[in-house]
């Protein structure tokens, strides 16, 4: 009996100790685990910086954190136009680029979400049921068996991410996503220049059209008037033929503003997503947009974060950095681990404590037969990287060109209309003294027609200039993103 005693508290003991090792090893396992789970392996992203000190320009900062939406989506309400801010609203509710935009930033962030995720364990509900049927010849009773099986449980897998694979997946989803709304950004910000611009175009081309008709409508009565004092015997076939001429002249260029106005209206109708008829638009209006004050333009550099096309292209830049590390962690092995929790149980059995089942299944497994292709796999991640540093590189440099060239182009354009407008005045006090010079006697017609045309010309010169100073405006909003006047 004391024999049996002590070989059952030997079995005991025995029993702990088993136990006690395997906890042991257990938790060294899940330390060293750990340990391996912070590991990543890959280059960190940092902006680039080097293309900063080239250019003497404050630091990039990662798109991400920099970008400023808030002057995108209202820098055309400094017009004060009514009916421009009517279509730029309406446009950006009813665009189908710009939805497809909207839609490709949704499926980007639901992919960065798949993958964020995926280094956390996944549980899967499962409840089946099995049906066997042995035949008499070969069951060990001679009979026919029949066994029935109910499981139901959770079907348990977590891919440890011991080298960061996961993690720089998750960190390239994220920087696409990214990518994908600077995108729509950029949708928006094109968009509403687009409409800016065919507005300026419809309300230059009405302008136009306006003053090329009152033009029309002084030479028709100047006609009359040649071809009176023709009757009359006080002036010449010449100059009639001549002021004939300069109206048919001016009556040749009615179609092209009228071309030009009609174009801008099923551009305007295309943009906003609806018929020329729904544009509704005031047809009697021909002013076109001005800032109400002066603005201060800020420094080209310090704009320049708030393109959305270099916040792409360095969110882009991001993303490839990332994939270094996705590729170079499959020269690692890689573990994961499936299992089974649950119940199994026949049919007349219900189902408790004693019918308790689990499986534990972890795989090992490593790239390295195929070692040619993983490095393979790396090099090419790391060709990635330096072209998207060079698109980056490139479009930062086509972006300051662009930005510093519409500033230009919109200086140079008011300098000259202010120049235009000195030689507008200069033209109408010119006609006025062949006018009075003719009716004195002292000139003859043909030189104060010739006054008349260079008004006529000037007045279409001041009217395309304005359509001018607006278009470059817009290009300045356009290429500095949308927040480069300051208030």
């Amino acid at each position: 009996m004391v024999k049996l005693f002590n070989t059952a508290a030997k079995a005991a003991t025995n029993t702990k100790a088993t136990q006690y090792k395997s906890t042991v090893r257990l938790s060294l396992l899940a330390i060293a685990l750990t340990g391996l789970i912070g590991c990543t392996v890959g280059p960190d992203y940092q902006a680039p910086t080097k293309l900063s000190q080239e250019l003497n320009m404050p630091q990039l900062a990662p798109a991400a954190a920099a970008h400023d939406n808030q002057q995108l989506t209202s820098w055309w309400q400094r017009f004060a136009d009514a009916e421009l801010n009517r279509l730029i609203d309406t446009a950006l509710s009813n665009n189908q680029t710009l939805a497809a935009a909207q839609a490709n930033v949704d499926r980007a962030y639901a992919v960065f979400a798949d993958s964020d995720d995926n280094n956390l364990p996944k549980g899967i509900p499962s409840l089946g049921y099995s049906a066997t049927a042995t035949p008499a010849e070969v069951s060990a009773t001679g009979e026919r068996v029949t066994s029935r099986q109910f499981q139901t449980g959770v079907g348990l897998s977590w891919d440890l991410d011991l080298f960061g694979k996961i993690k720089r997946a998750s960190e390239a989803a994220l920087a696409d996503a990214q990518g994908a709304e600077f995108a729509w950004r950029d949708a928006q910000l094109t968009l509403v220049a687009q409409v800016a611009q065919s507005f300026g175009d419809y309300r230059g081309a009405a302008l136009r059209l306006q003053v090329a008709s009152q033009n029309l409508a002084n030479l028709q009565q100047t006609t009359r008037l040649i071809s009176a004092r023709r009757d009359a015997g006080m002036a010449s076939d010449l100059e009639l033929a001549r002021v004939k001429a300069q109206t048919f002249a001016v009556e040749t260029t009615l179609p092209d503003f009228q071309l030009a106005k009609r174009r801008a209206e099923l551009t305007l109708a295309a943009l906003l997503g609806s018929s020329v008829e729904a544009l509704a638009l005031d047809s009697s209006a021909l002013q076109l947009p001005e800032l109400p004050t002066p603005h201060a333009v800020a420094k080209v550099n310090e704009q320049l974060q708030q393109r959305p096309d270099v916040a792409i292209a360095e969110r882009r830049l991001a993303a490839s950095t990332a994939y270094i590390g996705v590729a170079k962690a499959d020269l690692y092995p890689s573990l994961s681990v499936s299992g089974f929790l649950g119940f199994l149980a026949s049919p007349d059995l219900a189902v408790g404590s004693t019918q308790k089942a689990w499986s534990v299944a972890p795989t090992l497994s490593w790239q390295g037969a195929d070692w040619s292709s993983v490095q393979a796999r790396i090099k090419a991640a790391n060709a990635n990287e330096q072209a998207a540093l060079a698109t980056f590189r490139q479009t930062v440099l086509s972006a300051l060109s662009e930005m510093q060239l519409s500033l230009d182009s919109y200086n140079l354009s008011r300098r000259q209309q202010l120049i235009q407008q000195q030689q507008l005045a200069a033209t109408e006090q010119a006609v006025s003294l062949s006018q009075a010079r003719f009716n004195a006697g002292n000139a003859d017609f043909l030189e104060l027609l010739d006054a008349q045309r260079e008004l006529l010309a000037a007045r279409d010169q001041q009217a395309r200039l304005t359509q001018q100073n607006f278009s470059r405006l817009v290009d300045i909003y356009r290429s500095f993103g949308g927040a480069v006047l300051e208030g």
